[in-house]
């Protein structure tokens, strides 16, 4: 099974067919790192990256908890992938899930291991509350694939993908699973980057996919409640339950039990 309760944010993908990053990924600070045989292997390097995959898990040991990505279900590389899966990994990373269907098939070959789910193309996203069920253990939103299965064009305003993100979101808190946001490409445009880290805390998100280290500790940032945060809900909750939890008048504002939930939900991602 995952790890209960663990963190999730901030995600970072490594090509498995680079164990060097790897080593340098679990000095990164990641909440947990991806050895990615999907999108970052080529076709020629597909047997090549999972002898490499499990080179660099072995490697790291304890050190980091670690997932891997498969190749999708349906392509001549999965069965091999499943096949080469080490014990320990706290996830297997599944990209492009978009039926229950799939997710049973799935299951089935992956003999029990919990699955993070990639929702990541138009029916995934459509049908999400089917997809996420178990043995799912949490989820991501790809924007970049699912505006190019849309037909769509990719902005940095994100307009395109507002609808989309937010649904995921919503079907990952039905499912009760921590959702992770979309990468942002531009690994050097920090400022995009933490903007997306805000909005998607916003939405309930849990964490972010990182594409390089230098995304860790901005993810780690984005998706912690500041100190004045903390303050703030630890002090409201205090006068709430002086109060017996009626409505009362706290720096300016009317805080009820949704306000108090809210404070509580800041408390309950720094514990």
């Amino acid at each position: 099974m995952a790890d209960a309760g663990a963190r999730w944010r901030s995600l970072l993908f490594v090509p498995a067919t680079k164990p060097e990053l790897a080593a340098k990924a679990a000095r990164s600070g990641a909440d947990a790192i991806v050895l990615d045989l999907e999108d970052a292997v080529p076709p020629a390097g597909k047997v090549d990256a999972r002898s490499s995959m499990r080179d660099a898990i072995a490697a790291l040991a304890d050190d980091v908890r670690v997932c891997v990505r498969v190749n999708h279900p349906s392509s001549a590389w999965f069965a091999d992938d499943v096949a080469a899966l080490p014990d320990g990994l706290i996830a297997v990373v599944v990209p492009k899930l978009e039926s229950a269907a799939q997710v049973d098939s799935v299951a089935g070959a992956l003999g029990g291991r919990p699955i993070l789910a990639g929702i990541e193309s138009v029916l995934g996203v459509a049908d999400a509350r089917e997809v996420l069920r178990s043995p799912v253990v949490a989820c991501y939103f790809g924007a970049e694939d699912y505006i190019a299965d849309l037909g769509g064009v990719r902005t940095a305003a994100n307009d395109e993908v507002a609808w989309a993100r937010a649904y995921v979101a919503v079907a990952a808190r039905l499912a009760g699973l921590p959702a992770l946001d979309m990468v942002t490409i531009d690994f050097r445009d920090d400022a995009r980057f933490a903007a997306e880290c805000a909005s998607a805390r916003a939405l309930a998100y849990a964490g972010k996919l990182c594409i390089h280290p230098a995304q860790v500790t901005l993810a780690n940032e984005g998706f912690t409640p500041s100190a004045d945060e903390v303050d703030w809900a630890t002090r409201l909750l205090a006068a709430f339950d002086e109060a017996g939890g009626d409505t009362i008048a706290f720096e300016g504002q009317m805080v009820d039990e949704v306000v108090a939930a809210r404070a509580r939900n800041i408390l309950a991602a720094v514990a």
